[in-house]
């Protein structure tokens, strides 16, 4: 079967020529210029979409030397919260007359400077991003800095002068999750974290280490996990690790609640209790926490709130009404404590 040909595009000038009129006048027309009659107007927008007439958008607004778009990218688009992040930039961005092309650079630091250079040739005015694990310094960012084009960081970020970053206290984040399960009565905590490339999973890592540091409780390397955090089958590579190192701790602290929610299912699968044996905390507060028996503790993460901010602050900044230099926008976070980790037994609400 052979393709279909694509027609070509339908011009004001095919409109002139089918109505007999001037193409000025059919431009006037469509933009509902009171210079032309009301009837008129009426029909040429009437013929042109019979004719199937696409206004370029784009072709006026880069003759206004905007695009009134935005690039977004992002590491990975089916996780629930860069899901609502996204969802918070398009509310925003629709509201102030903006679009979004959003990319994901899955984790990769080539794909992601491939997704830089598609969005820069494409005209956007402004970037919003979240690095991924790869990514080590802004050198795919520098045509971008050098035609000033601002660029907004949110969630995983990298130190930047003129850039502005929107994040959450991470460090704070983890040091609280994994107090919590101090004041539980867990003395042999285990961190499952990410790529300490990354701010988040570093902040979170450094947490922990201070908490068990602050109350005198050890940790070594084998306290320490790294996992990519997103496959469903991380909990069986965890728990089968640390039943082969005989090293069961009474408590986890995870990165995020995907492999928070793994874990709890494998060491269930082991014959161990949650939380009267192993006490577990996750991160981002995604919808499984609530659903997973028992109910997740975790860290809430303002997915919508920041996805907002960063819009908000880029749309500021685009058309001159940021009124301070701003660095760093920090969003607050919230320890949510549900069943998982209450050794103790203390009644809570979910």
């Amino acid at each position: 079967m052979t393709g279909m040909k694509k027609k070509a595009e339908i011009t004001i000038y095919d409109i002139s020529k089918a109505m007999k009129i001037s193409a000025s006048t059919v431009s006037r027309g469509l933009h509902n210029n009171p210079q032309v009659r009301k009837e008129l107007r009426k029909k040429i927008i009437q013929t042109a979409n019979e004719m199937g007439y696409q206004h370029n958008k784009f072709a006026a607004n880069l003759r206004q030397k905007n695009t009134k778009t935005l690039g977004v990218i992002i590491p990975m688009i089916n996780s629930h919260w860069q899901s609502s992040v996204i969802s918070g930039m398009e509310t925003v961005a629709n509201k102030a007359g903006y679009q979004l092309l959003i990319s994901q650079s899955e984790e990769s630091a080539e794909l992601e400077s491939a997704n830089i250079q598609a969005l820069f040739n494409s005209r956007v005015d402004g970037f919003l991003v979240s690095l991924s694990i790869e990514t080590k310094s802004l050198g795919s960012f520098q045509s971008i800095f050098r035609r000033n084009i601002p660029v907004v960081f949110f969630d995983r970020v990298l130190e930047c002068p003129n850039c502005v970053s929107v994040v959450i206290d991470n460090f704070k984040a983890g040091y609280e999750a994994t107090k919590h399960l101090i004041n539980q009565g867990c003395k042999k905590i285990v961190h499952i974290g990410g790529s300490l490339n990354r701010n988040v999973y570093n902040d979170r890592y450094r947490g922990y280490k201070l908490a068990m540091a602050d109350n005198s409780l050890n940790y070594n390397d084998n306290s320490f996990i790294i996992t990519n955090l997103r496959s469903d089958d991380s909990g069986i590579y965890i728990v089968k690790k640390l039943l082969a190192d005989g090293n069961i701790p009474d408590g986890i602290f995870a990165a995020n609640d995907n492999s928070a929610v793994s874990v709890i299912c494998e060491l269930k699968k082991a014959g161990l209790r949650v939380p009267e044996d192993v006490a577990v905390v996750g991160f981002n507060d995604d919808p499984v926490a609530k659903v997973i028996e028992p109910n997740l503790t975790t860290v809430h993460y303002p997915g919508r709130a920041m996805g907002e901010v960063a819009a908000t602050t880029m749309i500021r900044i685009i058309e001159g009404t940021q009124s301070e230099k701003v660095n760093s926008i920090i969003l607050s976070h919230e320890l949510i404590v549900r069943k998982s980790s209450l050794k103790s037994g203390t009644p809570v609400m979910a």
